[in-house]
């Protein structure tokens, strides 16, 4: 069983780096972490919705239908606190694509969104026609990888 309060990234403080991570997001990843922070406090503030920080990220957790979607350091997922396992994996993999933000800025809409969009919306039949895993497209499994290597925790998928 995956407890959840325990699977904290827990990252060693380094207030230099600290400053340089979020200086990047909110500069060359400006245009994504400006709608993620509307969005989030949209939903913290006027919806009372619940959020936790996770790592460099904040994540809501929203009664939707949806999986999840990162905005720079913004993440909203559907809250489903009976579906541990689904959490824990959604948390690390979104948390992959704040990652992807910082690296990509303005590109992240571009490289990684719009592509992940479509894998997620159009090709859901094909998937499961063909049995193939939603991280087997770049963007998905990219997002696994440095999820992992940021949060420090290791998917169990």
């Amino acid at each position: 069983m995956i407890d959840l309060k325990k699977d904290k990234p827990e990252l060693k403080t380094n207030k230099f780096f600290d400053f340089l991570f979020y200086l990047v997001q909110w500069t060359w990843g400006l245009p994504v972490n400006l709608v993620g922070g509307i969005a989030f406090l949209i939903c913290t503030k006027i919806k009372k919705r619940r959020f936790q920080k996770f790592g460099y990220s904040y994540i809501v957790y929203l009664p939707w239908k949806s999986g999840g979607l990162s905005m720079g350091l913004f993440i909203f997922m559907k809250d489903v606190p009976e579906n541990e396992k689904w959490t824990y994996n959604t948390r690390i993999h979104e948390y992959g694509h704040t990652w992807q933000c910082l690296l990509l800025g303005p590109l992240y809409y571009i490289v990684i969104a719009l592509p992940s969009m479509i894998w997620c919306n159009l090709f859901a039949a094909y998937r499961k026609k063909n049995n193939v895993s939603y991280y087997k497209v770049y963007c998905e499994s990219w997002a696994n990888a440095w999820g992992q290597k940021g949060s420090k925790l290791k998917m169990d998928i």
